[in-house]
């Protein structure tokens, strides 16, 4: 066993230890740390100054009480996380997520991807996290605004518009936004507008934020396939949730001249042979609040199914997962492969397991892993930090092409990184390794902390 071999098995040991109750962020630095041996052996000054055993430990967890009172009088506690990972190339960058699911391993996890993606961009942002096990579902808009005025009561001390930049995520949109820069702006007494992002056009937003997860995953997809002389024009596709993410993913391959078939949420999904029409989902979803099951009284070719994973039994050519970690297993990779898929890529983080992809790769399925093909959200917060910078606001269409250049960028630096080390068409050895070279450099060149 080399060196560099050593301290990567070492460093997972240790880890397991320490934070054997943090599944999902040790499947994540895993990962990460299982691409780097061969990266190491040709930088040894890494080994030397223990960037990987700097790298897998946060900077700074903050845990903190927030505690509410809803429309009854009656006083809630829930708990807050912001997790700073690492901050060599720029302030902390990424976003909330408020869910009941959420706990200090889940925010590790995300922040630890978060420093590789947010590197591929290319631009100045470290990796961080943040959110609260606070459900926003069935709640007025007078108690998320009482939560997110408390929450932010204990956050505002920890962020900064050159310190750590939080964004929406999962159960934080665009309401729970405005709700916390209002308290933000109250409490610091500053329209420091660069503090957080997702923002409304209104007071700093960027115009294509809303699209860019989506619209990015796709403009991936696009670089994957004209890689190999394909295009998504005439491809079926299925893509799981029908939140934000999965709704502009549809949108876009659609333009592109892909056909979408299915659409899920937390409790089925809808199959429509003739593609799906967007239009009723954004009614049913984003207006209507309701389930995607009501789909099929509109159109009576489509069908329901309970039970949203099985979405990927449904017969595609590519499959976008777009809902939540590890959703699809070793068993479901297996009935995608057989199905005849020819990609996956994902617009959730981390929503296959280690097995999946292994399928996947064997198999010689083209697959874009979440830190590469999903940073089109974090890119596009970076742009919305730029322009509150500048004082300027962008046309949709300016940042449309920033943002199909930077996923263009990003598919080229990891297929170019992965040849280079020896694992071609592996962009997740790929994406690790650029997103990895990046930070580690900077973290040499700023000495030991």
């Amino acid at each position: 066993m080399s060196r560099a071999e050593q301290v990567c098995k070492e460093v997972m040991d240790k880890l397991q230890i320490k934070s054997k109750h943090e599944p999902e962020f040790l499947q994540a630095a895993e990962e990460v740390v299982e691409s780097l041996a061969p990266v190491l052996e040709h930088h040894p000054e890494f080994l030397d100054a223990g960037i990987i055993e700097r790298l897998v430990e946060p900077e700074r967890c903050i845990v903190f009480k927030v505690t509410w009172m809803d429309d009854q009088h009656k006083v809630h506690v829930n708990r807050g996380f912001r997790v700073q990972f690492n901050s060599a190339i720029g302030p902390y960058k990424g976003g909330m997520r408020f869910h009941p699911s959420v706990n200090l391993g889940i925010i590790k996890f995300l922040g630890f991807e978060q420093i590789f993606k947010n590197s591929l961009t290319g631009l100045p942002i470290g990796g961080g996290k943040g959110g609260s096990d606070f459900d926003p579902k069935g709640k007025s808009d007078a108690e998320v605004m009482r939560f997110c005025q408390n929450f932010m009561m204990e956050l505002y001390r920890h962020i900064g518009q050159f310190l750590d930049v939080p964004a929406g995520d999962t159960g934080v949109g665009a309401r729970e936004i405005g709700y916390l820069y209002g308290i933000y702006k109250k409490i610091r007494n500053t329209f420091e507008a660069g503090v957080l992002t997702g923002k409304g056009l209104t007071y700093g937003g960027s115009l294509a934020r809303k699209q860019a997860t989506g619209y990015g995953l796709l403009y991936f997809v696009d670089e994957m396939l004209k890689d190999k002389g394909m295009s998504i024009r005439g491809k079926e596709i299925i893509v799981s949730g029908s939140g934000n993410v999965a709704i502009y993913a549809t949108e876009k391959a659609q333009e592109l001249g892909g056909k979408v078939v299915a659409l899920s949420d937390s409790n089925g999904f809808i199959h429509d042979p003739d593609g799906i029409v967007l239009d009723s989902v954004r009614q049913i979803k984003e207006i209507e609040r309701g389930r995607i099951s009501e789909y099929v009284k509109h159109h009576p070719n489509a069908t329901y199914q309970e039970g949203w994973k099985n979405i990927w039994g449904v017969k595609a050519d590519i499959a976008l997962p777009c809902a939540t970690e590890n959703e699809i297993n070793e068993d479901w990779a297996k009935k995608l492969v057989e199905n005849g898929v020819i990609l996956v890529a994902e617009g959730a983080n981390m929503p296959s397991s280690p097995e999946a992809i292994k399928i996947f790769h064997d198999n010689k399925i083209m697959f874009g892993p979440a830190k590469a093909a999903n940073a089109g959200g974090v890119a596009t917060s970076a742009l919305e930090m730029t322009q509150n910078s500048m004082r300027l606001h962008w046309t949709f269409d300016e940042v449309d092409q920033k943002l199909k250049q930077i996923m263009a960028d990003i598919y080229k630096r990891a297929s170019s990184t992965a040849e280079e080390y020896g694992y071609k068409d592996n962009l997740v050895k790929g994406a690790n390794i650029a997103g990895f070279l990046k930070v580690a450099n900077t973290m040499l060149a700023q000495g030991v902390f």
